[in-house]
């Protein structure tokens, strides 16, 4: 009932169902762009090595240009970032889709109506993350809510990335890629609006200019390169992930049967990390949050180590129920790293870091995966990713490292806060 509790505190927060609800329908894109790209494109060329890299454009656009957003987000304000890009994006994939129709001689047009659609796809994931801290900061008096808020949105943050597929599959059963290619324009469209109006968003107060972000921003702060560090640890092992266990599946079934499975094993990982997520959303965090993060990075390298080891699909799922709960619990406690290292003028930009640096070691993990699988088996990529999350798990909790250093300053200005909106009240 406690964790019920902090729940539904957390939903009658200024904006929370917004950031709750429709922040998850303005990201369905990302889970479902990549596929419904690839089958366009696909279609269009009849060539798989053409809409990947048509993919790998789309996805490398946005990754580079995120920061610059980010940026901007920290000196205007996130809602007319939000608002121009939630425009912006659906028009460059109806650009694409028109563009598509003039067949393989129309292929330049492609891939730069790609490039712009990913650059423009908005920096929701960024917004409402600062979101949370903003509401949920200690002089607000909500600061013993920020675990379960980062809690939630992490754990329905991987919804995007579950029903994402399922959603581009209903649009095939009943028109085709290109339908869901719209439908992606629309939910971008509808979500990212409701979340630029919602009271979290509009209650956005500009930032004194002499704090304004210069240079290298937030990859100047002590900890902060470190903690990407821990990012790309992670992101490593989960693009590892996106091939390994189709490869593991590949040497247990065949054809249709072995897609199925492997769709079955990484669903069943979503939910052990999603029910992680939900029962850590109800803890206390730990006082040492660099060693409780330290700990769970530990926690999810050895799960890899024993997927290396197992001998069937059935042992593999069970296993990946198990590693899986503790995933989202990490992924919470980075986010709420990035919260206690940045200061607030530069929330947004460190945060679009994040999911840059999340995105790009994903691909090289998955990159290096398929040649560890297809020169030294399958048991060699599990064990690649648990030695990349080891060297996060290293990183984070080390005593003394430049993550423990600026987790102990952020805890003495968090009481400093707490101490001045008790002594207001």
């Amino acid at each position: 009932m406690t964790g019920l509790r902090q729940y539904l505190g957390l939903w009658h927060l200024p904006g929370a169902p917004a950031l709750l609800i429709a922040s998850i329908v303005g990201r369905l894109g990302m889970g479902m762009t990549s596929l419904a790209l690839l089958l366009v494109i696909e279609a269009m060329t009849g060539r798989y090595s053409v809409a990947a890299t048509a993919g790998a454009v789309y996805a490398v656009a946005g990754a580079a240009i995120s920061p610059v957003v980010g940026r901007l987000a920290d000196r205007v304000g996130p809602v007319k970032v939000l608002m121009v890009t939630a425009v912006t994006h659906p028009i460059a994939l109806i650009w694409l889709l028109l563009a598509s129709r003039g067949g393989a001689d129309n292929l330049p047009m492609v891939f730069v109506a790609c490039a712009v659609a990913g650059a423009s796809f908005p920096p929701l994931t960024a917004a409402v993350r600062n979101a949370w801290n903003e509401l949920t900061s200690p002089a607000s008096g909500r600061y013993g809510l920020r675990n379960t808020a980062l809690a939630a949105e992490t754990t329905l943050f991987e919804v995007v990335f579950v029903v994402g597929p399922l959603v581009v599959a209903g649009f095939i059963v009943f028109a085709d890629a290109a339908a869901a290619l719209i439908g992606v324009a629309l939910a971008t469209l509808v979500g990212t609006i409701a979340v630029a109006l919602s009271p979290a968003m509009r209650g956005w107060r500009p930032h004194p200019k002499d704090s304004r972000t210069r240079g290298l921003g937030p990859l100047r702060l002590t900890g902060f390169p470190a903690l990407l560090l821990c990012v790309a640890g992670l992101g490593i092992a989960f693009g590892v992930s996106g091939v390994a266990v189709p490869a593991f599946s590949g040497d247990h079934a065949t054809g249709k049967e072995a897609e199925t499975l492997a769709g079955i094993l990484l669903a069943v990982w979503g939910v052990g990390s999603a029910t992680g997520g939900l029962w850590f959303g109800t803890r206390r965090p730990a006082e040492n949050l660099s060693r409780q993060f330290g700990l769970l990075l530990a926690g999810v390298g050895a799960s890899f180590l024993v997927f290396a080891l197992l001998p069937n699909p059935v042992a593999l799922g069970i296993a990946l129920v198990i590693g899986g709960a503790l995933i989202a619990p990490a992924l919470t406690l980075e986010n709420m790293m990035v919260g206690r290292i940045a200061p607030p003028s530069m929330m947004n930009e460190a945060y679009t870091w994040v999911v840059t640096m999340a995105i790009g070691s994903a691909a090289a993990g998955g990159a290096l995966a398929g040649l560890i699988v297809d020169h030294f088996g399958v048991g060699w990529a599990f064990v690649f990713a648990a030695l990349a999350v080891g060297v996060a798990a290293v990183t984070a909790g080390r005593p003394g490292g430049s993550i423990a250093r600026a987790d102990t300053e952020s805890r003495v200005r968090a009481e400093a806060g707490a101490t001045l909106a008790a002594a207001g009240h």
